[in-house]
């Protein structure tokens, strides 16, 4: 694991290798630790994977959990947020602090409905858009997310301030 993260990333059941290869450069570039729960709609070796991720999978670390049940044993620092198409609040209205975990579901299903519940309505996150349609790709999703985290750290570890 990472010492000090930007923050912790989280896919739950992410499915498709791609978006988890771009995720994997993004938490790269911005000092976060990505977690993956199983099930995982591909394997760690998938070619798509290493190829959307170039050679940034060995410029972060990524921790693997088990389960739903072995991941919410996990005791994060800070705060915990859920990234929810229908979620409470605009990602850009909740502040962030280092070390802050923001949860996404999987491409398909999205969270499940037993993590949302354990996340207060304040931190249920959404990135508005046109009222008609369902979502964004995920690791857009994630990108936009993150970086606003990151944009509220003043850019914490890239040399910009």
């Amino acid at each position: 694991m990472i010492d000090n993260p930007t923050c912790n990333v989280v896919l739950i059941n992410p499915e498709i290798p791609q978006n988890t290869g771009n995720i994997i450069r993004l938490c790269a570039n911005v000092g976060a630790q990505l977690h993956l729960v199983r099930p995982l709609g591909f394997h760690l070796d998938n070619t798509s994977l290493k190829r959307a991720s170039l050679d940034y999978r060995d410029l972060t670390t990524i921790v693997s959990h088990d389960s739903i049940d072995e991941f919410l044993n996990v005791d994060f620092r800070g705060q915990t947020f859920a990234a929810l198409p229908n979620g409470s609040i605009p990602y850009t209205s909740a502040e962030y602090h280092i070390g802050d975990t923001i949860l996404f579901g999987s491409e398909l299903t999205g969270l499940p409905p037993r993590v949302v519940k354990n996340i207060p309505a304040e931190h249920r996150l959404k990135i508005p858009m046109k009222p008609s349609n369902r979502s964004i790709n995920l690791s857009n999703s994630v990108a936009v997310i993150v970086y606003e985290m990151w944009r509220q750290l003043n850019f914490i570890g890239s040399g910009a301030h």
